[in-house]
């Protein structure tokens, strides 16, 4: 397709009609917002509690409605077209509720904040969009020179699922000091030749956590981390 000409895919797209479809799909896997639980990364949830996710136990709860994921949201096509009018060099692709799934390992599955291609080399990279409120001075140190480590963990996974060579992730990082509001853009790029021994790891940990949901025998549990 013209997303990735001259690309060997290694994941299937699944094209959903609207939002209900893509929760509806995305359960039926492991997604980038899930990878980070498995290995105890997650500050949010552990793989307990994914485990009662995946098989059906636990209802997630749909947070689209949050104030926070609503401007999340809103504001990732304008972070995105200004990445586009920053970095000129890329082409910047984007599919409202698509899926990708991993052809070899069916279960690990993405949806992307957008795909990249090097206008020169035809190489093609992962967009990952992140936009947060930095409230205290242990926020902002998770941010310095580095990626939180939940956030790291679903590049490596979407990296796994797609077979692409590298990540951008493009953080809006916003700290409010009563009617001062104050935003920061931030860049943070993974090669994926960088990372092949945290890839190796992670897929491994995927592996053995889905092994756990298609038997329905709970893990042991796994500690954050964080």
């Amino acid at each position: 397709m013209e997303t990735n000409a001259n690309y060997e895919l290694s994941y299937e797209i699944i094209d959903c009609r609207d939002h209900e479809g893509w929760l509806k799909g995305r359960y039926r896997g492991i997604g980038g917002s899930d990878a980070s639980a498995i290995v105890g990364k997650n500050p949010y949830k552990d793989n307990i509690q994914l485990f009662e996710e995946k098989t059906g136990r636990v209802i997630p709860e749909d947070i689209s409605g949050k104030p926070y994921v609503q401007y999340g949201h809103d504001a990732e096509p304008l972070i995105r077209q200004l990445f586009a009018l920053d970095y000129p060099e890329y082409e910047v692709i984007y599919h409202d509720w698509r899926i990708l799934r991993s052809k070899k390992y069916p279960f690990l599955q993405a949806s992307l904040d957008g795909e990249l291609r090097e206008k020169a080399t035809g190489r093609m990279g992962i967009l990952e969009i992140k936009t947060t409120n930095i409230l205290q001075s242990m926020q902002k140190e998770k941010w310095k020179d580095r990626i939180p480590d939940n956030y790291y963990i679903q590049c490596l996974h979407y990296l796994l699922v797609t077979g692409y060579g590298f990540v951008i992730l493009r953080a809006l990082l916003r700290s409010d000091w009563g009617d001062d509001r104050r935003a920061t853009i931030k860049n943070y790029r993974i090669e994926r030749a960088e990372v092949q021994e945290d890839l190796d790891y992670l897929l491994t940990e995927e592996i053995k956590f889905w092994q756990y949901v298609e038997a329905g025998r709970r893990p042991a549990l796994v500690l954050p981390d964080i």
